[in-house]
């Protein structure tokens, strides 16, 4: 199998989400800055934050390892500076160490960030926690580990403003409802009320960025702030952020692994490459002409609607093949909340899919993508419909059953590092299916595990290893694995790649065809990203508000839609400011320019 390899993994620990810990440690002996280049966008005011050879490191087992080696850049009222490149480049740990949230393990060996005058890298932590929220705003890459479980989601908007004391209780709340409304929240005064795990992880994202600019701070920063949201929000929130940017001159530090956002939104870019700043300019000469290889390389990776792999890698449904799955006028009701009505997430869907064959659900947050593909691999009961596996009726399936279908059918989650144990060794994570339907002594599931490995592109030297000192695009690999112990017959992907950088995009998706064509696998793949669909998909079905809206042949309908829903999605695509070099009829995100 080939299969490109990232030139650094991930530091473990520069992988997980900000604000587990405040940085508690600096490394002694720490230097001044050098005098540094100055910000390419003057202002008469000078730079907000001025970020002067930092460096950062992560204790590991066998010592420290640097994440960051003397990243310097300025960001200015007004201004949006992306920060691009792969995962393990040091794009978060720069942001973090902004704010003194880096992660477990991570120091500040040296360098200064200044922050209107104020330099955050020796400021005491009452300092910090005045700025944090009411200066300072964080949008976190991962809402599942950043929102309080046990707290309603009105309540921990409405906390900042208390905390800063912007608002009293009761008028904190009434302000929690339309930050989230304007944060792109549907029905706020509901899903104020409601808990986390209640909402989709694209609504947790939306109100972990009500949070952020509840208090109108001075500077935001964004990781990875849309990239679980699907591209009609996607566009509304980086609106409302541009938005914030001209009218009050808030700055803007925009973490992405998608060129096209960084392409629309910024206003200079800087490419990260193992720790190091290897390009930085104006975003449309950087994205259009990239000087350096590395980022010429990350242009390349981007993935495009039009098709440009080789004829090989490309998906091709086999002539009428026979139905491996299909749903009939498939409904499921959800139960009314608190003297609501019921909410109806699936409204009559038939669907039908192919052996060898990948089908594409698309469609906003709370379209009925994720509902419906639980109810056609029965991880959920349909209110009524049918559904049908290798020509056997399994609405019903129960017990022993229904357990015997579990072999045949896989799920590789959105988020890998939620749905692996942190317990288990990368071996035990991928036997462990292996074990639950006790196929084999522990020897040959310790082998199968170290193939499996192999199988998905991973040297044997991760079988020891915990998912916390993966980075993210291994942990992606290991969760495929885990779907493949069993060798199903069908592979449902949710998001399978809308956290990872481009280059381990690029990784994903080419595994994912090699394995299809290898195992004769067939692929359900939920997907807000119109772009990877037509890398991956044979068809495509569009769904909104519980129903199909358009289905078709992806090339077709990614093309020429004839369904206005699918254009208004295809027209909120990111990516119409800058066009990629090579690509003469689409943009970074593959629009068809205006």
């Amino acid at each position: 199998m080939t299969l490109r390899k990232n030139p650094r993994q991930a530091p473990p620990a520069a992988e997980r989400a900000a604000g587990e810990r405040p940085v508690s440690e600096r490394a002694a002996g720490e230097r001044a800055a050098p005098e540094g280049a100055a910000s390419e966008r003057a202002t008469p005011e000078g730079p907000l934050l001025s970020i002067r050879d930092l460096r950062i490191s992560y204790r590991m087992r066998g010592g420290p390892e640097p994440a960051v080696r003397g990243v310097s850049l300025d960001v200015a009222p007004g201004e949006v500076v992306a920060l691009v490149g792969e995962s393990g480049s040091g794009k978060s740990s720069t942001a973090h160490a902004v704010i003194g949230l880096l992660p477990r393990g991570g120091v500040l060996d040296s360098g200064r960030i200044l922050f209107d005058g104020t330099d955050l890298a020796t400021a005491d932590p009452a300092r910090l926690r005045a700025l944090r929220g009411r200066e300072i705003g964080l949008i976190p890459q991962d809402p599942t580990v950043s929102l309080n479980p046990v707290q309603r989601v009105g309540g921990q908007v409405a906390e900042v403003l208390r905390i800063h004391r912007l608002a009293d209780r009761e008028t904190a709340g009434e302000r929690a409802v339309a930050l989230l409304e304007r944060a792109g929240v549907p029905q706020p005064a509901m899903r104020a009320r409601q808990f986390p795990h209640q909402l989709s992880g694209g609504l947790r994202q939306r109100v972990l960025i009500a949070v952020a600019l509840a208090a109108d701070p001075r500077l935001v920063i964004a990781d990875e702030p849309t990239s679980a949201l699907d591209v009609t929000v996607q566009r509304r929130v980086l609106d409302h952020i541009e938005t914030l940017t001209r009218e009050t001159g808030t700055a803007v530090l925009l973490i992405t692994h998608d060129l096209a956002v960084a392409a629309d939104r910024a206003h200079r870019i800087a490419v990260l490459s193992q720790g190091r700043v290897v390009e930085t300019g104006p975003a449309r000469r950087v994205l259009t002409d990239p000087e350096h290889p590395y980022t010429q390389a990350l242009v390349r990776a981007a993935p495009s609607l039009r098709d440009t792999r080789p004829a090989a890698a490309r998906p091709s449904q086999p002539a009428a093949a026979e139905p491996l799955l299909t749903a009939d006028a498939l409904v499921k009701v959800f139960p009314a909340q608190r003297g609501g009505a019921p909410i109806r997430a699936v409204d009559g869907i038939s669907l039908r899919l192919a052996r060898g064959e990948t089908l594409a659900l698309v469609g906003e947050s709370g379209s009925g993508k994720s509902t419906t593909a639980r109810l056609l691999i029965r991880l959920a009961d349909p209110t009524s419909g049918r559904v049908s596996f290798d020509g056997r009726d399994i609405t019903t399936l129960r017990g022993g059953a229904l357990r015997r279908l579990r072999r045949r059918i896989q799920f590789v989650p959105q988020n890998p590092y939620a749905s692996l144990n942190p317990r288990f060794s990368v071996a035990e994570v991928i036997g462990e299916p292996l074990r639950a339907f006790g196929v084999g002594p522990r020897r040959v599931r310790a082998a199968r595990a170290a193939d499996l490995l192999d199988r998905v592109g991973l040297p044997s030297g991760m079988l020891t290893r915990r998912p916390a000192e993966l980075s993210g695009g291994q942990r992606q690999r290991v969760a495929i694995a885990r779907a493949l112990a069993l060798r199903p017959d069908l592979v449902v992907c949710d998001e399978p790649v809308s956290a990872l950088d481009v280059t381990s995009q690029a990784q994903i998706l080419d595994l994912l065809a090699e394995l299809r064509r290898e195992l004769g696998l067939s692929y359900l793949v939920i997907s807000h990203d119109l772009a990877v669909v037509r890398q991956i998909a044979d068809r495509v079905a569009v769904l909104r508000h519980g129903r199909v809206r358009e289905e078709g042949p992806a090339e077709r309908l990614l093309t020429a839609p004839t369904d206005p829903y699918t254009k208004e999605l295809l027209a909120a695509i990111p990516g119409t400011r800058a066009r990629v070099p090579g690509d003469e009829q689409y943009t970074a995100s593959g629009r068809t320019p205006d």
